[in-house]
Parts: C-alpha cells; structure tokens; sequence
C-alpha cells in the first residue's frame, strides 16, 4: 500500500498560513515528486499563481463551506486527483477536531499539523478570543508566530501554550520574516539555579539552547530523563544519553544527545529510561571540536514519559 501523506496548515484568516505552505511546508526534503492535492477552504491576501503551481506539481481544490469535507468528498479527491499527498489549508474559525475527526481514505495518514499566528494580533487573540485561539492550535506540531514587532509577550505566549499542547514546536518570527533566537526568558526552566531540572516535554528545547548558548549552562548540574545509547567505538565510561526528537515530520524522528563521561563503565538497558543527573562542560571531544560534554553525577531508572517523542522547539 502507498502512504499518502496527509499534512494540515491552520491559522485566522491572514495569519500566513499560505506563506508557510510555499515558502517551509513545500520546501521540505520530504515532499514527495508526484502530484500534491492542495485543498483550500479559504482566500486569503496571498495567493497560489497558476505558474506556482505548475512548478510545483500542485492541483488546487476550492472549499468554501466547511459542510463540504466529508469522508465521501475525501474519497472523490483521492480518486479523481490521484494526489502523493495531500495540503489543507484549513479555515482557522472552523473547529480543527472537526477536520481531524473525519474518516480519510484508507492510505492516507495524517503527518502534521501545522499552525500559524499573527504577532501583530497575538496580545488582542489572547485577550479576548484565547480559548478560540488555543483551540486550533492544540494538534499542533509545529507553531510559528510570524510578524512579532519588539515587545511582543513571547515568554507569556510560550507558558499560555504549554498548557494546551507541551509538546509543539515553537518559532518566533520578526516583521522582517527573521527567525528570532530565544533568550533564557523564553525558556520553561531557570538557567540561573545551580540545578536545572528539564521536562520530559523540554528536551530537545534544552538540547538546541544548550549548543547554542553553552554559556547558560557551564558547570550547572542538569536533571533530565533518557534513554542510553553507546555508539560504536565508544570507551565504556562514556555514553549517550539520548531522546527521541521529531525535528519536522514523523518520517524524521532520530536520537539526539551530548556525550557523558562517568568515572566507572556504564551499563544499562537501551530500552529503558534513566533520570540522568550530570554536570554540564563545553570542550573538544576526539575530533577537536568542541561541543556540550556531560559529566555523569547521577543514574537511576526512571517511568517512561507520556510522550515518547520530544520536538525541537
């Protein structure tokens, strides 16, 4: 059976979300060649030119009432468009779980959901439609808040979404369309105690900022929960101790981690899970570069986190 993937795109009504679809979503390694079936249940200010997507291979289907998507239309794309996979830019005012709920065709397979916001209207959003907003964006993989001018209440946004969906990535963009890199006052944890416990859910936020920004965590003890991994060639006073972490899409899941060094060899079970504790350095390690390097402190089993898979942002 061939997969269909099946990638959604929601947002209000100019929020950017046919900007992410052209210039991120179609742009990914991971769209396959062959025809992509876009399904549109809005117009907004930016548009699909007919050369745009003739480029792309791209057949675009209108929807403009939302009693439109049933199982039975789905069915009839998939056989008149024989699409290799599928967009849908979803109307942001209509319900999200209502578009989730339906039954596809069988060889489609949902791969994302993916969110856009407005950073000149997020602080009007969260005052006065948050449940609105919060709604459409609780199946988010990945959220991205596109236009945020200086001021914008990043850290209250990040703690109001955490909430909802701990596990979405989150980016941050300027009105120049410039990814903004987060500070530590975008961070779940407080990089200024001497012990720095990481969610379950934080991970991979700890694992960019931590090679990002080494300084934050020089010499600060971390507690963190993994799973240990010892590549091959690997002394056996060192390991890995590693997430899985979703850096896009589901067919991009890998095993993310810094190298920890302990004073005796290290053995345990690579399907279980450890409460790692261990102090945090920055230096060269066998190839001369230098990277985030672990110093074991602490190991002991730990319960499996709720979600299996962490993200990036």
């Amino acid at each position: 059976m061939t997969v269909v993937p099946l990638f959604v795109c929601t947002g209000f009504l100019d929020s950017g979300k046919t900007t992410l679809v052209k210039e991120t979503l179609m742009e990914q390694e991971w769209i396959q060649p062959g025809r992509t079936l876009l399904i549109c249940c809005e117009e907004g200010e930016v548009e699909y030119p007919e050369e745009y997507l003739k480029s792309k291979n791209m057949v675009l289907h209108q929807v403009t009432e939302k009693e439109q998507l049933t199982s039975a239309f789905f069915k009839s794309c998939n056989k008149k468009y024989r699409p290799v996979q599928v967009v849908i830019e979803y109307n942001g005012m209509w319900k999200l779980e209502d578009l989730l709920s339906i039954k596809y065709p069988y060889n489609w397979e949902l791969q994302g959901v993916y969110s856009t916001v407005n950073g000149l209207t997020l602080d009007m959003y969260l005052k006065n439609m948050r449940n609105m907003l919060m709604e459409q964006l609780t199946e988010s993989e990945l959220i991205v808040v596109n236009r945020c001018a200086e001021g914008v209440d990043r850290s209250g946004f990040r703690r109001a979404l955490k909430v909802q969906n701990p596990m979405a990535q989150l980016i941050f963009e300027d009105t120049e369309g410039r990814i903004i890199q987060p500070s530590s006052d975008d961070l779940p944890y407080d990089t200024g105690q001497d012990v720095i416990e990481i969610a379950d859910e934080d991970f991979g936020i700890w694992y960019v900022d931590a090679y990002d920004h080494p300084d934050r965590y020089l010499d600060k003890t971390m507690v963190f929960k993994a799973q240990i991994f010892r590549p091959k060639g690997m002394e056996d006073n060192m390991f890995v101790p590693v997430r899985k972490i979703m850096t896009c899409c589901a067919a991009d899941i890998r095993f993310y981690g810094y190298p920890c060094r302990s004073k005796k060899k290290i053995e345990g079970d690579k399907r279980k899970y450890y409460q790692v504790t261990a102090r945090f350095a920055y230096e060269s390690v066998g190839f001369g570069n230098e990277q985030p390097v672990l110093y074991l402190e602490g190991l002991e089993e730990a319960e499996k986190p709720r979600e299996d898979v962490v993200y990036l942002g």
